[in-house]
């Protein structure tokens, strides 16, 4: 099925193996069908002309037709530069090249009408352009059928080999016109006709050369369409899938352990969102099929509250339990929370890390095994050939983004039945992502703060404001609260002239003095041990404040802080302010969160800052993050996750078209679970072929 789109771009006209080389190294091009689906970012409308009177140093890309009057040449090798004086009767202007100037020389002509396309830029009283598009006018100019022409990102290696935009567009137009016959449905006709899709070969000729902006609106949806509706096919399959294949522990009885913890060890009543969490976790945990479950919540929701509850289901059916966290501070911290949750009750728990000595680690081993320890917490030790289990029941992986799928997939070496996995994270995922990224997943959702808790109030001000913000600290302190003030480097940067952690440090220590003040110190370049040291004067209270850098982002929990301040605020994501944001409000009383930056700020830092002051809900400000930043490169098994290489569709912009793409998916394969219907047969070949190609990792959340 349109195995014609396999060939080598090499063999393409217009390409060879110079060509080839570069674009397989510079932009992944390395097939027919690569081309095909390596698409316009934006289109430009060549219909519409400007004089050179008309322009403005604020416009973008134009186009101008006129004559050049005078060419001249100076300079030495890389040195040289070619200008030649452009005129349209209207004004004159420079049309600059740095790069291929004996090539360009030859194929200009004095006195010739050419039309020009380009940025204009004003410089000494005269608007140049450099490296201009230039195309002769001819008498059929403008009579063109495809009036929006697309423009294609490319690098300097590229643009060296003469592969611009533009001449990316006219291998396109290569390519289209050699197959474009050959081009084959990839989609059935039942799902073309109830989503008012037009065929493929039109919407790839469309959105190469649209011939009008109806046609590029309907070739953009329907490639979008295609693309979301083929992950979504793929995810609920092998959803379906494991939920039919992959046997897991039946939690079959709710015992003594869960009951007890309920009755006398609960810290808090739960919410409505920890209860309806609970019921959930319950419902998968009796079916005999392996549970697998994102269970999402702000920081501070009572997420590890729930984790603990599901893991003393497991105990009481006989199972063991294990947390996997992504840093020795965020284990350890669990450890402590979790012991002193079950305070009283006859639970083992013990912690396994890198720091654990070799003399434990043989105790712990030995107490896995023979079944005696029942839950595990700990980092990547976890998955260690060496750590073998006497009967895993239930895995909790916490902030899971943080693991390489590989390292995850250890976890199901431990037992003869899969385990039942919570996956927890503290960054709200959006909608739209939570979709593509986790479609295969059941999905929890925390979205009460326990009982007793005040939303934080979020301030901005800038440098100049410093001595306010210095003597609102002193007014906490005064009340007996704490303090955390984050940096985002360690050292001094030539480059970035942002407040870093060392001089921030000698500052705060001016400002706050001894005997009168304690001032801790954390960073990520410190020895476990003199971290740990640091971070327990500030949990007991022995120091007022924390000069830190963003190591305080996960794992520390100290309810009588009541003040974060982020220094050089516009130098972080929204994620990440929202995180460290939620290291404080864990207590009873009003916190607050202090946004430091320059006065100088970009559009986004602003969005990022005015949105963070606006709001404290964390799948708010997911939405918005993902609209600044874009979901990312989501393909692979790097460390933050995997996902899917999207070539036109975007999960900020397209949202709409997701959703339409995912109800078509659920309705065929729940009429249709293995695509075994004649209709379907296009389908299962198409979604078949797009699952082997990458390691199906997924399956392991």
């Amino acid at each position: 099925m349109n195995n014609f789109l396999d060939t080598d771009i090499s063999y393409l006209t217009g390409v060879g193996p110079k060509k080839a080389d570069i674009l397989k190294k510079e932009a992944d091009i390395r097939t027919f069908g690569d081309l095909m689906y390596y698409f316009p970012f934006r289109y430009i409308d060549k219909t519409k002309f400007y004089k050179i009177s008309e322009l403005s140093a604020d416009m973008s890309n134009i186009q101008i037709t006129g004559k050049i009057t005078a060419i001249n040449i100076t300079g030495q090798g890389r040195g040289q530069r070619l200008n030649a004086i452009f005129t349209d009767g209207s004004g004159i202007m420079d049309l600059v090249w740095f790069k291929g100037v004996n090539w360009i020389r030859k194929t200009l002509l004095p006195n010739k009408q050419y039309i020009i396309f380009g940025k204009p830029t004003f410089f000494n009283g005269k608007y140049s352009i450099a490296h201009p598009e230039i195309d002769e006018l001819t008498p059929n100019t403008g009579k063109e059928k495809f009036i929006f022409h697309g423009a294609y990102y490319t690098t300097e290696k590229m643009k060296n080999s003469f592969l611009t935009s533009k001449g990316i567009q006219n291998l396109q137009m290569n390519l289209l016109r050699n197959v474009a016959s050959k081009i084959e449905e990839t989609l059935p006709t039942n799902i073309i006709n109830n989503n008012n899709n037009i065929g493929l070969r039109d919407a790839l000729i469309n959105i190469h050369f649209p011939i009008s902006q109806e046609m590029l609106q309907k070739a953009s949806f329907r490639l979008k369409f295609e693309e979301l509706f083929l992950i979504q096919m793929s995810l609920i399959r092998r959803k379906l899938l494991r939920q039919s294949k992959s046997e897991g522990h039946i939690f079959s009885k709710v015992g003594n352990n869960f009951n007890n913890f309920y009755k006398d060890n609960l810290p808090f009543d739960l919410t409505g969102a920890q209860k309806r969490v609970l019921k959930e976790i319950r419902k998968n945990t009796v079916t005999g099929k392996q549970m697998n479950r994102l269970l999402q919540g702000d920081v501070g929701s009572g997420k590890t509250l729930v984790a603990l509850m599901t893991m003393l289901l497991g105990i009481d059916n006989d199972c063991q339990a294990a947390i996997m966290a992504p840093t020795e501070i965020l284990a350890t911290q669990h450890y402590k929370t979790i012991c002193e949750m079950l305070n009283g009750m006859p639970v083992t728990v013990e912690l396994l890390t890198g720091s654990t000595r070799k003399k434990k680690r043989e105790t712990l081993h030995t107490g896995l095994r023979d079944g005696s320890i029942q839950i595990l917490i700990g980092t990547h030790a976890l998955i260690e050939d060496t750590v073998q289990f006497n009967n895993l029941g239930i895995v909790v992986i916490d902030e899971q983004h943080r693991f390489g799928v590989i390292q995850r997939a250890k976890l199901w070496n431990k037992n003869v039945l899969r385990p039942h996995v919570l996956v927890m994270t503290a960054t709200p995922i959006p909608r739209t992502l939570s979709m593509t990224l986790y479609g295969d997943l059941d999905v929890s959702i925390i979205d009460e703060l326990p009982p007793g808790r005040k939303p934080i109030e979020t301030k901005h001000y800038t440098d100049a404001k410093r001595r306010v913000v210095f003597g609102f600290m002193k007014e906490q302190i005064d009340k007996g609260r704490q303090i955390y003030v984050v940096y985002p480097l360690i050292k001094e940067s030539e480059k970035l002239d942002i407040k870093d952690l060392e001089d921030g440090y000698e500052s705060i220590t001016r400002a706050f003095p001894l005997p009168e003040y304690k001032v801790s110190i954390v960073h990520g370049k410190m020895k476990a041990k003199d971290k740990e040291y640091e971070m327990q004067r500030f949990a007991k209270g022995e120091t007022n404040i924390m000069v830190a850098t963003t190591v305080i982002e996960v794992g520390v929990n100290v309810p009588n802080a009541s003040v974060m301040v982020i220094e050089s605020t516009e130098r972080f994501g929204l994620s990440q302010l929202h995180q460290l944001r939620g290291r404080v409000g864990r207590g009873a009383e009003q916190s607050f969160c202090i946004l430091m930056s320059s006065y100088k700020l970009s559009k986004e830092s602003k969005k990022r800052i005015e949105t963070m002051v606006r709001t404290n809900d964390g799948f708010d400000i997911a939405e918005v993050d993902l609209k600044l930043r874009g979901p990312g490169d989501m393909d692979g098994t790097a460390q933050s996750g995997v996902g899917f290489d999207l070539k036109i569709a975007n999960l900020a912009k397209d949202t709409q078209i997701l959703q339409i793409a995912r109800d078509n998916a659920i309705k065929i394969l729940d009429d249709d679970p293995m695509l075994d219907k004649p209709e379907n047969r296009i389908l299962k070949q198409r979604v078949t072929r797009e699952e082997n190609k990458k390691i199906n990792y997924r399956e392991i959340s």
